[in-house]
């Protein structure tokens, strides 16, 4: 029997399979619409309908969104958080910001924990992690015995300075836990030990409260996969760009919020990277959003400013990725102000755009792209079949008649909005970071990148558009990518000058012996092991710092000083090589390597590919005879030139006029965008 290895990502509208033959490297999809009421449902009935057979199933890798939509959603159970006294408030108080500084009645969203909830007790550690003050156990067995009453599900703890001293957690943890033993106990000096009191409390309230939900959708999904023959270890993608085991997960729960977008970054890297370019752009466009992700030398930028609501950070790493809300089901409206918009929001995978024939009557990109030619009349494979007349009559209704516009012109006006919006994003994560999008391949996936990507690449002067083989399962790819990963730090505050490198080996012996041990109760060999160092800097009186790699035996702390002022020169365009330096915390990325299949080459023919047929496709509000390519035809070498439409079973490729197209060995379009 073939032995094969699985990955499925759940995105908002269609859940997509990705299954690769371990031999070949050949790779096969499935597309099935998703179900936001139990993701589960779809990931089967996907797996099924791919006739998968689990028991040859070596791998089994999901992207899930179940953490990220509970957040959203607030479909949360009941959580609780355990203070010290006095700062019960910390999550409440957050940072005293808005997302919108000038919007005076926008508020930020409440705590996921109500102050209800929130109970303290008495005891104190100081800033240096001496105990000034004892844990009262008998006030932690009430606090206990109230949340016992209460039913909670989940239970938060967070005290002053644990990130330096975690003892008084620890213990109120174990309290905790004889008192209820069933319940999910987060504590803030393993979550995030770290200072900053609301960042740390507000990791450790989400990793709390997501906790039972993610823990009971992996348990179900789990053992549903072991009934089918599956004999190892679902991986769960997490932000940080790797795997986890759900041994893991019942830890780190939060780990897995945004876990779905991370797939498709890491997916666009390691293709930027097969065709030469390190420098590579992530275009991610689905049926609700746009993901856009960037990397530079051949590495994924990584963040820790991000989180699903705004005013509560999770700090988890993760690879920086911008959501937007543009998709194909993207709805455009008029705004107050008389002028178009588009999204964010969404038709969705129900009732969907208006050419689904589900009831919607409001234009959306897909229907947009339909009245101009770019769609043809079905989608996935034919299991969806679309209405022009109707998409024709929601673009006039919609657009058309309110703008006085011609229908074509409608339709054009309501992708370039959604590509101006799509653009915009990609310079906030590139130019106000200080990359040039000149310098970098634009890789476009997602049902719907390949029908935008050359028009937002042109706007941004970006030369070059990668559309992989399969662009509709490019981030269910990615989570065959990955290895076992996990991201442990620990405060380290010092003047750099002073420090000595004995002490920084010290403090990485310390959790590299963590990261070891978590990899070995993984299943990894010690050979699989690898473990990457880096050193967080500022300089004196910052508190932002920025991370350095360290190499595997410090010896000299000026290296590392030498580069943080290139780092920071690099990301601030400036440096001060007269300033006193701050180390402010050590890391470590404990990564478990995964064997991987190579993705199949194919010999370059440079043939020029026969058209299936023509249709008339608007180009600027000029209607264009097209050709229209089967893309399964195409071999290694093909060359043609825009417009071309190029159809698939998951997605649709726009070249437009004036730009050629080549297919490499591994059977990525190259558009070559000019102007």
């Amino acid at each position: 029997m073939t032995k094969t290895r699985v990955a499925v990502d759940v995105g908002g509208t269609f859940t997509d399979v990705c299954i690769m033959d371990e031999d070949t490297g050949q790779i096969r999809i499935e597309k099935t619409p998703s179900t936001p009421d139990d993701p589960m449902r779809a990931i089967m009935t996907g797996v099924s309908d791919a006739s998968v057979d689990l028991s040859q199933v070596t791998m089994f890798s999901h992207g899930t969104t179940v953490a990220t939509n509970a957040l959203i959603t607030r479909k949360l159970p009941r959580t609780a958080m355990v203070c010290t006294e006095g700062f019960r408030d910390v999550v409440e108080i957050r940072r005293s910001n808005k997302e919108d500084l000038w919007d005076t009645y926008k508020d930020v969203a409440k705590p996921y924990i109500p102050r209800r909830d929130r109970l303290t007790v008495k005891g104190r550690i100081d800033a240096a992690g001496k105990v000034i003050e004892d844990l009262d156990e008998d006030e932690a067995r009430r606090v206990a015995g109230i949340l016992k009453r209460r039913d909670v599900k989940a239970i938060a703890v967070c005290f002053i300075n644990s990130y330096v001293n975690g003892a008084h957690e620890r213990r109120m943890k174990e309290i905790l836990q004889e008192v209820l033993p069933d319940v999910h106990v987060s504590i803030s000096s393993q979550i995030m030990p770290e200072i900053f009191e609301h960042e740390r409390f507000s990791t450790t309230m989400v990793n709390a409260a997501v906790s039972p939900v993610v823990v009971d959708y992996v348990s179900r999904l789990s053992d549903k996969l072991s009934d089918g023959g599956y004999e190892r270890d679902l991986l769960l993608l997490h932000t940080g760009g790797g795997v986890m085991t759900p041994a893991s997960v019942k830890d780190f729960a939060a780990r897995l919020a945004g876990s779905g977008i991370a797939a498709g970054a890491i997916a666009s890297r390691f293709i930027g990277n097969l065709c030469g370019y390190e420098n590579s752009i992530g275009f991610d466009m689905g049926g609700t959003s746009t993901d856009v992700s960037l990397a530079y030398q051949g590495e994924s930028t990584v963040t820790k400013d991000w989180y699903i609501e705004y005013g509560y950070p999770i700090r988890f790493p993760s690879i920086e990725v911008l959501t937007i809300g543009a998709g194909g089901g993207s709805l455009a409206w008029k705004d107050e102000g008389g002028s178009l918009r588009n999204g964010p929001q969404s038709a969705g995978a129900t009732p969907g755009p208006a050419c689904y024939s589900n009831g919607n009557k409001v234009a959306t990109n897909s229907d947009a792209n339909v009245v101009l030619g770019r769609l043809g009349t079905s989608l996935a494979g034919g299991d969806i079949t679309l209405d022009p007349k109707l998409a024709e009559q929601a673009v006039r209704d919609t657009v058309a008649e309110p703008f006085g516009m011609e229908l074509h012109e409608a339709a054009e006006a309501i992708i370039d909005v959604a590509n101006a919006n799509m653009a915009n994003a990609v310079r906030l994560l590139s130019i106000t970071r200080g990359y040039d999008p000149r310098d970098f391949a634009l890789v476009a996936f997602g049902g719907a990148g390949a029908l935008h990507g050359a028009a937002v690449a042109k706007e941004l002067s970006i030369p070059v558009v990668i559309v992989p083989p399969n662009p509709g399962v490019t981030s269910a790819m990615g989570c065959l990518l990955v290895d076992i990963q996990h991201d442990f730090s620990d405060s380290f505050m010092a003047d750099a000058a002073t420090t000595k490198p004995e002490d920084l080996e010290t403090a990485f012996a310390k959790i590299e012996s963590e990261a070891t041990e978590r990899l070995r109760h993984e299943g990894v060999a010690a050979e699989d092991t690898i473990l990457q160092r880096t050193v967080e800097m500022m300089y004196q009186g910052q508190w932002r710092s920025l991370a350095v790699s360290a190499p595997a035996k410090v010896t000299s702390t000026s290296a590392l000083v030498d580069g943080f002022h290139n780092q920071h020169e690099r990301e601030y365009n400036f440096r001060r090589e007269d300033a006193p330096v701050s180390i402010f915390r050590v890391g470590v990325k404990a990564t478990g390597v995964v064997p991987k299949a190579a993705l199949p080459s194919y010999k370059v023919v440079r043939n020029t590919p026969k058209p299936i047929g023509q249709r008339d496709v608007w180009f600027k509000s000029e209607r264009c005879t097209t050709d229209v390519y089967n893309r399964a035809s195409f071999a290694a070498g093909a060359e043609f030139s825009g417009p071309a439409i190029v159809e698939q079973v998951d997605s649709t490729v726009v070249v437009p006029p004036n730009t050629t197209a080549t297919v490499d060995q591994y059977m990525n379009i190259l558009i070559k965008v000019e102007g």
